[in-house]
Parts: structure tokens; C-alpha cells; sequence
């Protein structure tokens, strides 16, 4: 089974190489080959997602990849930043679903930013489409502008769109996602002011006829932000366009405690899959050695389930996270009061230990 390993940049490459860590121990027929990815690719190769990575990535069985960006590259024109490089590869490998779930850890109930009763036991699943809505419609650019409050004047536009078959197959996805866990779907739309996410109400509700045993809700995007800090525990699978499931997949990451312990699956059509952790470069701590590498290794948990048909694996990677969060390990961004603070790497040899049967030591 051949896996692609694209750690990218900032925190990318210290987080990346704790979970190839973890996947090595456990011994398992991998082949991993790494390579160059979004501001290092443009540093090393002009591209933040030259044509031997993209490649790489086709031919991989699946695709683990750490996180891309810097603020150094801001003013480099956009094809240029190292964001277009997952964009990239979400459109080049036909990823059109992603899976993030949010998972609030017993250990980790006075770490999230509410109250400890609102988040014991948070088991959410947001499906977000990744293909379609503002992020690719087209056209897009600035202009003069003909009409509106201020003709004359210099503005920029981006195109929201969604096609039938897109909202389908993301609705199937949720559907069936749901009949594995507790059987109920909260679309999030905002219907009430956008066509766009009208025609998303009408598909979704069609294609809930194909599934009588899963209740669906509809929930106007401003509301499921809200609720979402209200009473997150009444969701169980979420399923939203690109720009929302962004937001709101980030919103859920703070009630488990911290976005450092999301980790994420993008499926194609056939479950191979893009899995990297939620957050992302964070340049501020690179190299400090100080990044929680936990959401990367629960992304290659989720490779091993969803993609490698492995899930025995998978399994194990998990319950040596629980036991290492059981032990009292935290990195910063998840310590409290009486709790052992421990860096990327500390963490990282910790899930192995744990995974290897040897005493837990931080």
C-alpha cells in the first residue's frame, strides 16, 4: 500500500513526521514516499504543486499530507501560494467529501472553551462538500463595476454555484454516514437569502427519500453556529457546502478543546483519500517543537479505516491516543493544571509506546 507523505510547511513537517512514526511501528505492508508541497514546492520547484507531486499523488493508494501556507507568501499572486496546492489536489484526485469529525476526549473535557457538560461525550460529524460552491465557481476576478451602489468603481466578485450531481453524491455520503452512527442529518443551508442553497434544500431533501430510517433537519447556517456552541451534542451528522463547512468544522474543533486534535479525512468517489489534520500551518510555533501532532496521527487512523481497509490498525492507533490523553500528556495547547506539558516529538514516542505496550513516559 503505497502512501503519499506531503508534510508542506511550518508545523507540516514536525506533526508529519510523528504520525509516519506511528504508521511505521505497527509494521504494516506501507511503502512511503515523501515529497515537496505548497511553500516549500514553490521554493524548491516555482510550484506549490509541481507536476512529480501531483503525480505522486495519483499514483498513491492514499495521500497523507501535514498543512501549507505562510505569511511570506502573501503577496505572491494567488496561483502561486502554497494554499493553491491543496486546492490542487482536492481537484486533481476528484475529493469531493470531507469528513471531519469532532470528538471530544473524557481527558479533554476542561480543555474545550465550554462548559464541561455541554462537550462529555461530543461525537460529531461534519461533512463538508469540497468541490464546488464560491471556492471554484467561476468567473471570479475584479472589474469596474457597471451597476449596483457604486458604478465606476473598482470591485472584486466570486461566483457561488452548485450542480445537481455535486449535492447528491455529498447528501449520499451523509446519509450513509449517518446510518452508521446515530441516524440524523442537520443540512446546513442558507436558503432564505441564496438560490444557490435552495436548490441545495431541494436535492438534499429528494435524496432523503432513499434513506426513511435517517431523520433529516434543515438549519439555516447562522443558527448552526450558534447551536453549535449552545448544544453541540444534539448534532450528530452535519452535512454543508464548501464555505460553511469550512467555518463551522473550525468552530467544532474548539469544543473538543483544540484544533490540534481534528484530524480529517477528503474521499473520492471510491474512498481514496487526502487525510491531513484540520489546523494548519501555523508558522508562529514552527520549529519549536511545540505543535500537537495528535489531529495528524488520528488522520492516519482514519487512512488505515477508511482507505487501507485496515481498521484493526486503526483501532490501535486510536486507543493509544486515549491512553496517552489518560496518562496526563498534553502539548501547550491542551495543558492544564496538573497534566505533564510535552513537546511534538514527546508525543509522538508516547502513541508508540503506548501502541507497542511499553510504559507511557513524557
Amino acid at each position: 500500500m503505497k502512501i503519499a507523505v506531503l508534510p508542506g510547511d511550518g508545523i507540516g513537517t514536525e506533526i508529519v513526521a510523528e504520525a509516519v512514526k506511528v504508521l511505521n511501528v505497527l509494521e504494516l505492508p506501507l511503502e512511503l514516499e515523501e515529497a515537496v508541497v505548497g511553500g516549500a514546492a514553490y521554493e524548491a520547484k516555482g510550484h506549490p504543486l509541481p507536476d512529480s507531486t501531483l503525480q505522486l499523488a495519483k499514483d498513491a493508494d492514499a495521500v497523507l499530507f501535514g498543512a501549507v501556507g505562510d505569511w511570506k507568501y502573501d503577496k505572491l499572486e494567488r496561483a502561486l501560494r502554497p494554499e493553491q496546492a491543496i486546492l490542487g489536489l482536492r481537484k486533481h484526485l476528484g475529493l469531493f467529501a470531507n469528513l471531519r469529525p469532532a470528538l471530544c476526549y473524557e481527558q479533554l473535557t476542561h480543555a474545550s472553551s465550554l462548559k464541561p457538560e455541554l462537550v462529555a461525550g461530543l461525537d460529531i460529524l461534519i461533512i463538508r462538500e469540497l468541490t464546488g460552491d464560491i471556492y471554484f465557481g467561476q468567473p471570479r476576478g475584479r472589474r469596474t463595476a457597471v451597476d449596483g451602489h457604486f458604478p465606476g468603481a473598482e470591485e472584486a466578485f466570486d461566483t457561488m454555484r452548485y450542480s445537481r450531481p455535486e449535492i447528491e453524491r455529498i447528501a449520499h455520503v451523509a446519509f450513509q454516514a449517518a446510518r452508521r452512527r446515530s441516524k440524523k442529518v442537520t443540512s446546513v443551508d442558507k436558503a432564505n437569502v441564496l438560490e444557490t442553497f435552495q436548490f441545495w434544500k431541494d436535492i438534499v431533501t429528494e435524496v432523503h427519500a432513499q434513506y426513511p430510517d435517517v431523520e433529516l433537519e434543515h438549519m439555516y447556517v447562522d443558527n448552526a453556529a450558534m447551536q453549535l456552541v449552545k448544544a453541540p451534542k444534539k448534532f450528530d451528522v452535519v452535512v454543508t457546502g464548501n464555505m460553511f463547512g469550512d467555518i463551522l468544522s473550525d468552530e467544532a474543533a474548539m469544543l473538543t478543546g483544540s484544533i490540534g486534535m481534528l484530524p480529517s479525512a477528503s474521499l473520492d468517489a471510491n474512498n481514496k483519500g487526502l487525510y491531513e489534520p484540520s489546523h494548519g500551518s501555523a508558522p508562529d510555533i514552527a520549529g519549536k517543537g511545540v505543535a500537537n501532532p495528535l489531529a495528524t496521527i488520528l488522520s492516519a487512523a482514519m487512512m488505515l479505516r477508511y482507505t487501507l481497509a485496515q481498521p484493526e490498525a486503526a483501532d490501535r492507533i486510536e486507543s493509544a491516543v486515549r491512553a496517552v490523553l489518560a496518562a496526563g500528556l498534553r502539548t501547550p495547547d491542551i495543558y492544564s493544571d496538573g497534566t505533564r506539558k510535552v513537546g511534538t516529538r514527546e508525543m509522538g514516542d508516547a502513541v508508540v509506546a503506548a501502541i507497542t505496550g511499553k510504559t507511557i513516559t513524557g
